[in-house]
């Protein structure tokens, strides 16, 4: 690699360092530079990995760019002398000729098996030469050249005074320029997004869930979202694409200042909110007070964040650390231009003082430090007793705390912090790291009791009297069982509905747009076809390697199948000629006569005119065979070539068929199994797909890394690793006829001869050995005991098998948050449970089935085929066929992979519309609406032709119309768009659109079970709306003037028929008033 440095950054900053020497003497900041001759920079062998960055070789980046180890720098106000091997001396050799404001002599050590050179004694002479010289003192060095330093020194008995300049050189970095602050904005805005978008998200599920993790391994986790420096591992672009500013990040220059520091409770030696402060190796608690801390360092310059987490506080909890967010805001007022650092720390304390009296016994004695290449600037603490001045540029972390607090009880004790990095300006601070600082961020409410909502407290209403009727008052609400019978108004209850509505379409307004910034994000700079079909070209194949290859049957000069080779050999003007079966599109066979024709047809370009012809040519001026005929008087001879070159066609068929359907399917690393003990097990569980074989019930073990399903013979096994597991679903047995553990994988497996999405294992829930017709307990029992005593049991035992697979299911999330290959990518499994009161039904195959929601997806696991949707995955949601009187409308998922086709799920009831509608909502999906259905088909494929200019010109606002209402959409530009839904697109297409499609472009409607015939098939029509009967309506009108019978005439004649036609339902369209003005 060829390193460039920046030559004219370096006689910037050495210009600096020259002018703030000169006048050391009346800067207080620079005062240690009065006397000094010479600056010296001693930098040995790199500092470890765990080791902080040094000042010196911060100093040393900082001027130079990069880090030279081994390197000794003397700096004079005459010149600057570097003393470094030869290979760093061809570096730095082009700072020597950039005649930088300070000139620049390299000394430069010869190599290990040349001569010595007279660098390194010159240079000690020049040392020697000085009688004060600065230096950062209190740092220790080690290597092989510091070594020859220090014995050079003590051998020449040289005596040099020795100052220390460590707080000099802090000033000298302490004002950022534009580009350091640049650098410092996009590690803050790292900082922020990983807090915001990931170690808050996983906080919750850990504490929702009840995960046991220690400290350390959550910590790893987090680290982990940067991926390694190596390639080995890419960045979680999930966690990232959701920040601001990071498309172009360098990846390779982001890394960790520190490893997360998580602490709660649990944590065994207590709170620490020292900058020094480690995760511990203790269990993570599931209440209480959680410390979250991070930073991350961007092109060497760093940043940190952190925050405090809250699970069922008390109310002084919520007080204290209230006022420290007023503190931060108060401060960043404070912190501007020419302020002293320790006023900052007095103002704080005054605050506190003021705020809450109590609290200044725990607040902490330092409340930030500078920061840039360093993480923590020791001459620029926060602290009572240091006067350095702030200066706008300048970048601190602002840490606030409040140690060793206690509960009223004085129970336990507790922590609370507040970090953030603010930037210095002219009259105030600003935060570059930003989130979690609303209370409903960071206050977790997990308990059963109710809590007070966390919102502004409103003014207090005077209470109306009920109404006395007969002596008593009338109850605001009547509640039988569940049921309320009396609650609301019709009108109250009216105006809390259109409320909800209009929340609905501004959120859906708002999701739109997102989707639409996103999308145009997403594929600038994307042009071309998403479907490949420009990189289509003709394939080649070889049937043989040389003519030592062919057969012994071509000297006979006929006709020959190589099944082996899969070939054709031809005899051509007494040559044989071999074509690859691919290159053949089909033979036929003809009888004329004495003779028998075979005719044998070639794959050639230009054999289809029109779209269909898409697959260009190498050479488009090349002379094409394109079939070949041959007559013999042998037919039996033909018939059998015919039949072998067609059955060898139908094989090479198949194979690539299967080829193609196997090319998703995974091999996966081997299952290490549990040793020292006997692994979990789940007994007597059916699998699905099932195994070959009679059906037997076997067995689930869990393992190191993953699941074994054993059949109950053990001959044949089905392993499962936790890596390759999408999505983990236990679906209790209530309601239901079995209880479920459900795989959903990322990649399929081959179980037997097929590949598999899905694996399932179940046990029914209904028990065949009791004896249902009664016993000898009939003769003493009269009525429903028996019922009753069943259902109880029933009822009992479907109890036990919930437990039984939740127990399972739960160990399996344990294993496999602590196994290392998931702790190393910082992936998490978590058990999803479907939500039954949020179900609904429809037909997403063949088949009415009841569709669940679960936390991230839809599913049915009830019987095959299943049906498990990632809605992440989801772009948007069609809803089609809505209309007022049908009685059920379609869903259609469209995915963010454009090239995968939409998903159809007809025959949603109609009174479950508003259910869907706020689930697709809370879920941030996108929803259109449609009186009709849509043809997916032509619409998926103009989007995968262009993406871009799908977006570009409006994207799913043109084909939706957004959240727009219809009366928006209809008052919208007249300008019409490639991508916009054509008429002839929502309500036909024609046979060749649909075959040229990659996608499946039937209507949704007219499958089986779509609820289509309560409309009594194509002869029933839908109604024409009121805008279209208006326009009707006008042109009759324009009509009767144009012949003579206008004038408003009322009689019968002069009217037009009534058409006999629009109807919905069967039932003809009523007359109504039109909705816009004529």
């Amino acid at each position: 690699m060829v390193v460039e440095l920046n030559t004219k950054l370096f006689s910037e900053r050495v210009g600096l360092i020259r002018d703030a020497w000169t006048s050391a003497k009346n800067k207080e900041a620079y005062e240690a530079l009065g006397d000094v001759d010479a600056i010296l920079l001693v930098a040995g062998d790199p500092a470890g990995e765990e080791e902080p960055v040094r000042k010196t070789t911060a100093f040393q980046t900082w001027l130079l760019g990069y880090e030279f180890p081994s390197t000794l720098l003397l700096f004079t106000k005459e010149k600057i002398y570097f003393l470094c091997s030869a290979s760093k001396a061809k570096v730095l050799i082009q700072i020597e000729k950039s005649n930088p404001s300070v000139p620049v002599e390299i000394l430069a050590q010869a190599k290990p098996k040349d001569p010595p050179t007279d660098a390194f004694p010159n240079f000690v002479q020049l040392y020697a030469s000085q009688s004060k010289v600065g230096m950062i003192t209190k740092e220790k060095h080690t290597g092989k050249v510091v070594e020859e330093w220090e014995k050079a020194l003590t051998e020449q008995d040289v005596k040099v005074e020795v100052v220390d300049i460590a707080h000099c050189v802090s000033s000298f970095m302490a004002v950022k320029d534009d580009e350091e602050l640049k650098w410092m904005r996009i590690a803050a805005n790292l900082s922020s997004t990983l807090l915001t978008h990931h170690v808050a998200a996983k906080l919750e599920q850990i504490l929702d869930k009840e995960t046991k993790i220690t400290h350390v391994a959550f910590a790893d986790q987090i680290e982990s979202r940067i991926g390694s420096g190596d390639g080995e591992r890419a960045p979680d672009m999930r966690v990232w694409s959701k920040g601001r500013g990071l498309a172009d990040v360098d990846w390779s220059s982001v890394e960790f200042v520190y490893s997360p520091v998580i602490q709660s409770q649990n944590t065994k030696d207590g709170y620490d909110l020292r900058a020094s402060a480690e995760s511990s190796e203790d269990n993570m608690a599931h209440k209480g007070i959680f410390l979250t801390s991070l930073g991350i360092r961007y092109k060497s310059y760093c940043s940190n964040v952190g925050r405090t987490f809250m699970v069922d506080p008390s109310k002084e909890q919520e007080t204290n650390y209230d006022v420290l967010l007023a503190l931060q805001a108060e401060l960043l007022t404070v912190m501007r231009d020419g302020t002293p650092t320790r006023d900052v720390y007095a103002h704080a304390l005054n605050f506190i003082k003021n705020k809450k009296p109590e609290l200044e016994r725990y607040f902490l004695k330092s409340i930030g430090f500078g920061m840039g290449m360093e993480f923590r600037d020791a001459a620029y603490l926060l602290s009572p007793k240091n006067n350095r001045i702030l200066r706008t540029g300048m970048v601190f972390c602002l840490s606030l705390g409040l140690q060793g607090l206690e509960d009223k009880d004085g129970s336990n004790r507790y922590a609370l912090s507040l970090i953030d990095t603010v930037r210095i300006t002219v009259d105030k601070a600003v935060c570059l790291t930003d989130g979690i600082k609303s209370p409903k961020d960071f206050l977790f409410f997990f308990d059963d009791s109710p809590k007070k909502e966390i919102t502004t407290p409103a003014k207090p209403k005077k209470s109306l009297p009920a109404a006395i009727k007969n002596g008593k008052s009338s109850p605001a609400v009547k509640v039988v069982g569940t049921k309320v019978l009396r609650g609301k108004t019709r009108a109250a209850a009216s105006e809390d509905a259109l409320e909800v509505q209009a929340k609905l379409a501004a959120h859906q307004k708002l999701l739109h747009q997102q989707r639409q910034q996103e999308g145009l994000a997403r594929w600038t700079g994307e042009e071309g076809d998403l479907l490949g079909k420009e990189g289509k070209q003709w394939k080649k194949f070889q049937s043989y390697k040389g003519e030592a290859g062919l057969p012994s049957e071509i000297e006979d000069m006929r006709i020959h199948i190589d099944r082996k080779n899969m070939s054709v050999i031809l005899p051509i003007n007494g040559f044989a000629a071999t074509f690859h079966i691919n290159t053949i599109k089909n033979a036929s066979k003809s009888d004329e006569g004495d003779y028998t024709f075979l005719r044998i047809n070639f794959q050639t370009p230009g054999q289809l005119a029109g779209k269909k012809e898409d697959t260009p040519f190498e050479d488009p001026d090349a002379t094409f065979i394109r079939s070949l005929t041959y007559r013999s008087p042998d037919g039996h001879r033909f018939d059998q070539l015919f039949k072998q070159i067609t059955e060898l066609k139908k094989e090479v068929n198949k194979r690539e068929q299967q080829r193609k359907a196997m090319a998703d399917v995974i091999e996966q690393d081997s299952l290490v199994e549990v040793k020292g003990r006997r692994p979990h097990k789940l007994p007597e569980v059916f699998v699905r797909p099932a195994l070959d074989g009679k059906r037997l019930p076997g067995e689930v073990e869990l393992h190191q890394n993953g699941l074994r399903y054993v059949s109950p013979l053990g001959s044949q096994k089905i392993d499962i690793l936790f890596s390759n597991i999408k999505h983990f679903f236990f679906q209790p047995c209530d309601h239901e006829l079995l209880v479920i553990i459900h795989v959903n994988l990322k990649s399929p497996i081959m179980i037997g001869k097929k590949k598999a999405h899905d694996v399932q294992f179940y046990r029914e829930a209904s028990e065949v050995q009791f004896d249902e017709t009664g016993n000898r307990k009939r003769k003493f029992r009269y009525g429903d005991e028996d019922e009753i005593e069943l259902e109880q049991a029933e009822r009992k035992r479907k109890h036990a098998l919930n437990k039984e697979f939740n127990a399972f299911a739960e160990k399996c999330m344990d294993v496999c948050s602590s196994s290392i290959l998931m702790s190393q990518t910082g992936e998490t499994m978590e058990v999803e449970i479907p939500f039954r009161e949020l179900s609904f039904e429809g037909v997403p195959h063949r088949t009415n089935v009841r569709l669940q929601p679960t936390t991230d997806c839809l599913v049915h696991l009830s019987d095959p085929p299943f049906l498990v949707v990632t809605m992440s995955e989801i772009e948007v949601a069609s809803l089609e066929r809505v209309q007022f009187g049908l009685r059920q409308f379609d869903m259609i998922l469209v995915f963010k992979d454009f090239r995968k086709q939409p998903l159809s799920i007809n025959s949603i009831p109609s009174s479950q519309m508003d259910d869907v509608k706020h689930w697709l909502d809370s879920s941030d999906i996108p929803m259109m609406e449609y009186r009709v259905n849509l043809h997916w088909g032509p619409i998926m494929k103009s989007i995968n032709e262009g993406p871009y200019d799908f977006f570009l010109q409006g994207g799913w606002l043109v084909i939706g119309g957004g959240a727009l209402s219809d009366a928006e959409i209809s008052s919208e530009s007249e300008e019409e768009s490639d991508f916009k839904a054509e008429d002839d697109v929502l309500e036909e297409s024609s046979a060749s659109d649909d075959d040229e499609s990659d996608y499946d472009g039937s209507d949704a409607s007219d499958d089986e079970g779509s609820g289509s015939d309560d409309f009594g098939g194509e002869d029933s029509e839908v109604g024409d709306d009121w805008d279209e009967l208006e326009r009707k309506a006008a042109k009759s009108d324009k009509k009767r003037e144009i012949n003579g019978k206008g004038g408003g005439s009322d009689s019968e004649s002069d009217r037009p028929k009534k058409k006999n036609g629009a109807k919905t339902n069967g039932k003809p369209v009523p007359k109504a008033k039109a909705k816009g003005k004529r």
